[in-house]
């Protein structure tokens, strides 16, 4: 039991390695050395929880995959208003990417990345399939705006993938100036456009890109 756990521990500490590495210098410029060195491993010792680059990677896309399932699971309830549970998950989701560099490594390598993410594992996608499932539900159940429901999800997507890419609060430092007591106004901009004027009904979908 306790080399098991030694083993846990020192996989975690590898993955925290490898998503700051990721996060700092992108999937590309990253080496299973440079995780080493970062932990004081050798090469081989990594090699014996991860034998590449892109199992390391793959690994941090799949505990994202369960973090997403957990705030779905947490915000999206029975019996919850799909629209609250709606902005609920998505102010969630923005908040763990503030202070969990593993989640924001593991989007943006799902992002930059896509054939790292194939299906069945491929989280952005996950994303977008509940999302659209959520916003037809708040259409239906709560009055939400026609609009396109998988124009919504990849809009709500859009903004996730730009958050990505800026400087936020938490376990980066520095304080949020975005944010209040309230809420995240952020959110709250994009909530209430979607929630001002619906597009028609009944309308096709155009195709994503």
């Amino acid at each position: 039991m306790a080399q098991q756990e030694r083993a846990r521990r020192t996989r975690e500490k590898v993955l925290t390695a490898a998503a700051e590495i990721f996060a700092a210098q992108g999937y590309e410029s990253t080496t299973l050395n440079t995780v080493a060195d970062r932990i004081g491993m050798t090469k081989g010792a990594l090699y014996g929880h991860f034998p590449s680059k892109a199992s390391l990677a793959r690994a941090l896309i799949q505990e994202s995959r369960s973090t997403w399932a957990s705030l779905r699971t947490e915000y999206d309830t029975p019996g919850t208003d799909p629209a609250a549970a709606l902005e609920g998950v998505m102010v969630a989701l923005a908040d763990r990417l503030r202070s969990d560099l593993r989640l924001r490594a593991a989007l943006r390598l799902a992002a930059d990345c896509p054939d790292l993410a194939n299906s069945p594992d491929d989280v952005l996608a996950e994303m977008h399939v509940s999302l659209t499932d959520l916003v037809r539900r708040a259409q239906r159940d709560s009055g939400f705006p026609t609009h396109c429901a998988s124009l919504v999800a990849e809009l709500l997507l859009t903004v996730i993938r730009g958050l990505l890419n800026t400087r936020t609060g938490g376990a980066e430092g520095g304080a949020d100036s975005t944010r209040t007591p309230g809420g995240d106004p952020l959110w709250r901009l994009l909530f209430d456009a979607l929630s001002g004027t619906p597009s028609p009904a009944g309308g096709p979908c155009p195709a994503l890109p």
